[in-house]
């Protein structure tokens, strides 16, 4: 048994020892991840072996067999993994454009209200554009280079950046303020001590989903005359018909998103220690 203390609470983290049971199996979330991961598997293969959707479904060894090819054979001069980080250096430049936008826009906005009549509107009425659909404009205004790809990939990633930048300032309990305004506390303290550490929990969720949304955005960025990507190889596959490189094409990406997803997670954990987990509410 380990004992700690948060806030004047003590937490205690017991290991009860459970006899086994057969029903305590059926409901353990891992043993449900495995079936429900092995179940899906297998139905896939079903479905593709009996050729239910024609030949346009790969079996997931035909997957895992054409990926593990392309990592020695060279597409437009690299393998597997130069399109996997050409991707990624797109997707990082993106993001981290976005985010160093994105996030103080959104806490000026959710803190000046004079700011906030300014620019919402404007932003209310570009927020629902999906990304492919600025594919054109990035050709026009930026040519078939780089930085009509990266264009692309800031355009899907802002809104979640801003959005949870302004509402992680916004939902903020209003006692909060009370209390540091009956301490003595100025503005200066409302904002450094209430606002901004509340605030961080939803930036990172933010984060997180725009780094996701970003590797989405790869394949249509990556429609503008590109040589290299994930998102090129998936239109390879698809002007090929080969269904094996594109659905592997689809599972780097969904992996790939993943582990960065993790990543921003653990460091929020690093940077954001006062943030609990209430589980069993």
């Amino acid at each position: 048994m380990s004992t700690s203390t948060v806030a004047n609470e003590i937490v205690q983290n017991v290991r009860e020892k459970k006899e086994f049971s057969l029903l305590a199996l059926i409901r353990n979330e891992y043993f449900l991840y495995v079936v429900s991961s092995v179940a899906f598997v297998a139905i896939w293969h079903w479905v593709a072996a009996e050729q239910i959707l024609g030949k346009s479904l790969a079996t997931p060894y035909a997957v895992i067999k054409e990926l593990y090819r392309l990592t020695s054979t060279e597409l437009a001069g690299q393998t597997l993994w130069g399109h996997i980080w050409a991707s990624t250096q797109r997707i990082l430049i993106g993001f981290i454009l976005a985010s160093l936008v994105g996030v103080p826009l959104g806490l000026f906005m959710a803190l000046n209200r004079t700011a906030n009549a300014i620019i919402k509107p404007v932003f209310d009425l570009f927020k629902p554009m999906p990304p492919i659909a600025w594919v054109s404009i990035a050709i026009l205004w930026f040519g078939i280079g780089e930085a009509s790809k990266v264009f692309i990939i800031v355009i899907g990633t802002f809104v979640p950046c801003l959005l949870n930048s302004y509402n992680g300032i916004r939902l903020i309990e209003p006692e909060l303020y009370d209390v540091v305004r009956s301490l003595g506390g100025k503005s200066r303290d409302e904002i450094f001590q209430v606002s901004f550490p509340a605030a961080f929990p939803a930036i990172f969720a933010g984060l997180q989903i725009s780094l996701s949304i970003g590797w989405t955005c790869v394949l249509a960025a990556e429609l503008v005359s590109a040589r290299s990507g994930l998102g090129w190889i998936i239109v390879q596959g698809m002007k090929q018909t080969k269904p094996e490189m594109v659905i592997g094409g689809m599972l780097i990406i969904a992996l790939v998103a993943w582990l960065s997803s993790e990543a921003l997670a653990h460091l929020e954990k690093l940077l954001c220690p006062w943030k609990r987990e209430i589980e069993g509410l």
